[in-house]
């Protein structure tokens, strides 16, 4: 498996070659440039600051503790969040007005993989010029480790509480009226962090909580990705419970998908569509989301007389474009929901803590709340890359074949049929060694069709 660096990370397989896994030596590399970045950017600083927090990833402990150690190397001091969310430890940065944080975490990849994803000192991704130049230093080794006088100190710290609390304080999170519609949800946290911080956040919002798969061991019950296939466990849970709602978080808690009370999807891409709905019903203001998100958005960002604006796929992207236009929600359609005046990071806790506010305001259930929103579905497609020199051809002739409809290449290619209300995507994955081929229309059978039309072409 080869090593894959870009916006969202440094990203491997743990066990193998150095270059073709995330190895020991990988990890060191990539934390020395990034310390050394970190010290070019503010060079008049004497001490330097740094969160680091994990998933519970099987290679977590051994790849904290190379990620601290090589820090403290580097006379960084360490803030060790431990298990901790991607959120969580993005909000740690700010809490602790830190130079940076580094969170350990392949997100939604299965057990085998991990990552270091990178932030900046307000606890957001590195731009993408900013990863370029982290890779310049690593590729050059130019670092620079420093006497035993001088190195760094770790200090052990618990954010759990502190985000929760900024969630139950956020104002738009009407914490009286979900206690008061008494909601009972099934929660499937796949063995990760997820277990640690849903269940408390829950308690706190009064609704009586069911945990699946809650033991933060890093044995993934189900391949850990938040999609329905995946779900199938939760869905039967929610019915034999009879819950108002299951919930599911990835392994680092910040993508967010629901099944509604009858064990149906509520539909990944709709977490950010029905908070965003309530958002604006509080507040006006621009959305966001990536070009591989449902038009659904759009939908109903104009039906509150706001504007909608897309971006290129990857969090630092969609925070980048929220930042551009002043957005009141944004984030992307995999279940990511971004609140920016509470952080710049795609957030579950904040994501249900919104949707259920949502329920209570309308009284309604989750298919009933579904049911308000515009049909559409997504055909999610991925084809495996055996030879990446080919990737920027294949898009050209696809490109050239649907030359007379609408076409966006902002990141990868997106054809749009507004006649039809339908659009595909295609675009390397920036996460996994796979071409993705999305497609939406307003039926099932429409979006396969095109999805399918898209792959018989590509092939």
């Amino acid at each position: 498996m080869t090593l894959i660096k870009s916006i969202s990370g440094i990203r491997g397989t743990i066990g193998g070659q150095v270059g073709d896994a995330l190895t020991p030596i990988d990890i060191v590399k990539f934390t020395s440039a990034y310390a050394q970045q970190l010290k070019r950017k503010n060079p008049n600083k004497t001490k330097y600051k740094v969160v680091v927090g994990r998933d519970a990833r099987i290679s977590g402990s051994m790849v904290d503790s190379i990620v601290c150690g090589t820090l403290c190397s580097c006379g960084i001091d360490v803030v060790n969040a431990g298990l901790a969310s991607t959120p969580t430890t993005e909000m740690a940065v700010i809490f602790e007005k830190a130079d940076g944080g580094i969170i350990l975490t392949a997100s939604h990849n299965p057990k085998q993989w991990n990552a270091l994803k990178l932030l900046n000192e307000k606890g957001e991704f590195l731009t993408a010029q900013e990863g370029d130049d982290l890779l310049r230093i690593a590729d050059n080794e130019d670092f620079e480790y420093l006497d035993v006088e001088k190195i760094g100190r770790v200090e052990s710290r618990d954010f759990t509480q502190a985000h929760i609390d900024a969630v139950l304080n956020y104002p738009l999170v009407d914490v009286e009226a979900i206690y008061r519609a008494g909601f009972k949800v099934v929660l499937d946290s796949i063995n990760s962090v997820g277990g640690i911080v849903m269940p408390k956040l829950f308690d706190a919002l009064g609704v009586e909580c069911i945990t699946i798969n809650g033991e933060p061991n890093g044995n993934f019950a189900h391949n850990p990705e938040p999609l329905p296939a995946n779900l199938v466990g939760l869905s039967g849970e929610v019915v034999k419970q009879k819950a108002d709602l299951g919930v599911s978080v990835d392994p680092d808690v910040d993508r967010l998908a629901f099944i509604s009370e009858n064990g149906t999807p509520f539909g990944e891409e709709y977490t950010l569509v029905a908070v965003a709905d309530y958002v604006l019903s509080q507040k006006k203001g621009p959305t966001v989301s990536n070009i591989s998100s449902s038009r659904a958005l759009k939908d109903v960002t104009e039906s509150h007389g706001c504007t909608y604006y897309s971006c290129a796929v990857g969090e630092v992207n969609a925070s980048t474009m929220m930042q551009k236009v002043g957005a009141v929600i944004g984030g992307e359609g995999n279940g990511g929901v971004i609140v920016p005046d509470l952080h710049y990071g795609r957030d579950a806790l904040i994501g249900v803590a919104l949707f259920l506010s949502n329920m209570a305001h309308k009284k309604l259930s989750a298919t009933q709340l579904r049911a308000t929103y515009p049909d559409y579905f997504v055909s999610k497609n991925r084809i495996d890359i055996t030879d990446p020199s080919k990737v920027d051809q294949m898009l050209a002739t696809v490109t050239m074949h649907y030359s007379k409809e609408r076409i966006t290449t902002i990141d990868g290619l997106r054809v749009d049929f507004d006649s039809e209300k339908k659009w595909f995507v295609l675009r390397k994955s920036n996460t996994e060694p796979i071409i993705r081929i999305y497609a939406e229309a307003p039926t099932e059978a429409a979006a396969d069709s095109l999805a399918k039309e898209v792959i018989n072409l590509v092939k």
